[in-house]
């Protein structure tokens, strides 16, 4: 890293002659030539645009080794071309030439788009062309070409930055360029940033830099620790070559939305300007070990832990994190941690009351959700051993994602395949024998001795709402797609098993558990009765003091949130 020079460069500072080595392919770009001028175009007014890397190696006569970003520099070259045809007083400041293909250089500098027509010596002279084409066109497809190509060029002149990656002679470009072409691995922001505290002449002394190198490992190392990970973010772990990179991310708030790939390391470089670090860039790494720290903290402390666990869980994205960083930096430990409460409470403030949310509603099922997450999240901090924790790893790693599970169903709702009408009949016969194998005979008789192959839609439903009365203590089904009947449960496409009562669902809740899959503490506990006085406990069945213990036990949990927004469930 420290045989780096690394700075960005607005595209009208480029200057040189770069020269293409013989190990490179030549220039391809073609559809990606409009998508660059769409981008440059759509930049907003009073942001910039960052280009990715151009790694070059410095040669004599101001030269430069082009070892990345031909494909970039060729069609920015092209593209202030055709600007010149309007504008012939400005002027091209950096040149390039090809190794092997001597003629593409005069070719690429004499290219006329008046006269796009021509004879090729070779493939490239054929794709430049095509490029050629596609810019022409692009500027004849805007309202006025001629106000364009002057908005173009103060774009490239004062907005549009190439991030310039230099390497030292003695490096070896080959293997960079096998590193970055293999696969199509591109610099990645956390190296770029790297290079800022590594790279020669930056201003810190080789001895600070190994202390600052041996930090990045540590870091990285602890990043590597997927419950660690999962506690600070919602990303996922596979998007980060190197997991550093996040926390860059969040010290510079850059969404996951955002377009700009190389952000976050623009960001630092514009940091590194900033009067407080400009001439210091260890306070800048400082911040950056500070901001580590503070999650460390957190991460070790279990009642942190568990309320900005859930704060984090439920963003919509990054800067709740960052939020909770400037709080935490401007609060006292106890201000800090009732505006925490506060945040929770405020998360499930809904503008209706908790009763009266419906899973047949979609409006409500984001609000369902997060309210029993909060509820799993607290049953397992106020457990009393501080050793358990909420695992945030598990709960976003699961596969298929989290969805809202009816504790028991009454309905033949997504039921809609001949197999999933025979499965569903083949998991209820046992539930039959096990309340009342006598009682039941005749029902069981009848779905045992069923035609399978012939069984039609109606016959289903006939046998379905049997099985349903002979299984159901109460008739009144209202509360069906209520709270009281909600549970977490990891995304199923078993609609037979989604669709089930209590007693198959129990079954299976059971066996997935023996089989160390991870349930939800709050969804195990329902399927084992643990909410309902053992006086009143009917273990087939959900019924009305099974739905009743279990709303005053999340009342009860949620209680010290509830108070605060003035609500009970």
């Amino acid at each position: 890293m420290n045989n780096i020079n690394l700075s960005t460069k607005l595209v009208g500072e480029i200057t040189g002659n770069f020269i293409v080595p013989s190990y490179q392919r030549g220039y391809r770009w073609q559809e990606e030539v409009k998508m660059l001028l769409d981008d440059i175009n759509e930049i907003p007014d009073g942001a910039k645009y960052c280009l990715q890397p151009i790694v070059v190696k410095k040669l004599p006569d101001d030269k430069y080794e082009l070892i990345d970003g031909q494909q970039r520099l060729t069609t920015l070259f092209l593209i202030w071309s055709y600007i010149r045809t309007f504008r012939p007083k400005l002027t091209q400041k950096y040149s390039i030439e090809y190794e092997i293909r001597e003629k593409s250089k005069d070719f690429l500098n004499n290219i006329d788009f008046e006269n796009l027509n021509t004879d090729f010596n070779n493939i490239d002279e054929y794709f430049i062309n095509g490029a050629a084409t596609i810019i022409k066109r692009w500027f004849d497809d805007t309202s006025d070409a001629d106000n364009t190509a002057s908005l173009m060029a103060d774009k490239l002149n004062n907005k549009v930055n190439v991030i310039w990656y230099e390497i030292a002679d003695s490096e070896d470009a080959i293997s960079l360029f096998t590193r970055l072409n293999i696969g199509k691995i591109p610099l990645t922001n956390a190296e770029l940033v790297k290079a800022i505290f590594l790279s020669k002449n930056n201003g810190i002394d080789e001895r600070y830099q190994l202390e600052i190198s041996t930090q990045w490992d540590n870091i990285e190392k602890d990043l590597h620790d997927d419950k660690f990970w999962y506690f600070i973010t919602n990303q996922k772990a596979e998007k980060f070559p190197t997991r550093i990179e996040l926390l860059f991310d969040i010290m510079v708030n850059k969404r996951e939305s955002d377009r700009e790939r190389y952000r976050t390391f623009f960001e630092f470089v514009k940091k590194t300007k900033e009067e407080k670090y400009k001439d210091n860039k260890i306070a800048l790494w400082k911040e950056v070990i500070e901001t580590f720290q503070r999650f460390k903290e957190w991460y070790n402390n279990s009642e942190l832990y568990h309320k900005i666990g859930y704060l984090i869980a439920v963003a919509v994205n990054q800067s709740t994190l960052n939020d909770l960083l400037r709080e935490s930096s401007e609060k006292g430990k106890d201000e800090f941690k009732q505006s925490l409460n506060t945040l929770i409470a405020n998360s499930i403030d809904y503008n209706k009351a908790y009763l009266d949310l419906s899973y047949d509603n979609k409006s409500d099922y984001p609000n369902i959700e997060k309210l029993l997450l909060l509820f799993n999240v607290e049953s397992v901090f106020q457990n009393g051993d501080k050793s358990m924790r909420f695992p945030f790893d598990k709960h976003k790693n699961q596969n298929g994602g989290w969805s809202l599970e009816h504790i028991h169903a009454q309905q033949s709702k997504g039921l809609s395949k001949k197999e999933q009408w025979n499965e569903w009949l083949d998991l209820h016969v046992q539930s039959l024998k096990n309340i009342d194998a006598k009682k039941n005979e005749p029902l069981i008789y009848e779905i045992e001795s069923r035609d399978n192959e012939n069984l039609t839609e109606n016959q289903f439903n006939e046998l379905f709402d049997k099985v349903i009365d002979a299984l159901n203590l109460e008739s009144n089904i209202e509360y069906i797609h209520t709270l009281a009947n909600m549970a977490l449960l990891s995304k199923n496409d078993n609609s037979a098993l989604n669709n089930s009562t209590f007693d198959v669902k129990r079954d299976k809740i059971l066996e997935m558990d023996k089989n160390g899959e991870y349930i939800p503490i709050c969804t195990r506990r329902v399927f084992l009765k643990y909410y309902t006085h053992s006086g009143e406990n009917q273990l087939h069945f959900w019924g009305q003091a099974d739905r009743d213990a279990y709303l005053q036990a999340m009342n009860e949990m949620l209680k010290p949130y509830l108070l605060i927004i003035n609500k009970q469930i």
